[in-house]
C-alpha cells in the first residue's frame, strides 16, 4: 500500500483486486463483509476483469477487509490486492453506507 492516511485511527483506501473475481459474487460479499465492519464505501466491477472498492473506516476494520479481501468468497481466486490510501473526503461528501456501483 502506498503512504497511509490516517486521522483520528481513520483510513480510506482504494483497492483494486485481481484474479477470478466476476462471476463469483465478489460483490456482494464485499457489500455483505464490508458492511458487517461498519464500513463505508462501494464495489464495482471494472471491464478488464478485475473488481474496485473504497474502504472508508475505522483503521483495524479497513485493514480486515483488505485481508479478507486476499481470500474473497469461496469461488473466487484472487491473485493479488493493489491499494492505494485516498485522502480524507470534504465535509459532507464522504459515501454513506457501503453499495455496489455499476461497472465502468
Amino acid at each position: 500500500m502506498s503512504g497511509r492516511f490516517e486521522e483520528a485511527g481513520r483510513r480510506r483506501v482504494l483497492v483494486r483486486i485481481h484474479g477470478k473475481v466476476q462471476g463469483v459474487w465478489f460483490r456482494a460479499w464485499t457489500e455483505e463483509t464490508a458492511s458487517r465492519l461498519g464500513l463505508q464505501g462501494w464495489v464495482r466491477n471494472r471491464r478488464d476483469g478485475t473488481v474496485e472498492a473504497l474502504f472508508d473506516g475505522a483503521s483495524e476494520a479497513v485493514e480486515a477487509m483488505l485481508e479478507a479481501c486476499r481470500e474473497g468468497p469461496r469461488l473466487a481466486q484472487v491473485t493479488s490486492v493493489e491499494g492505494h490510501d485516498q485522502p480524507a473526503p470534504e465535509a459532507g461528501q464522504g459515501t454513506p453506507g457501503f453499495h455496489q456501483r455499476p461497472t465502468i
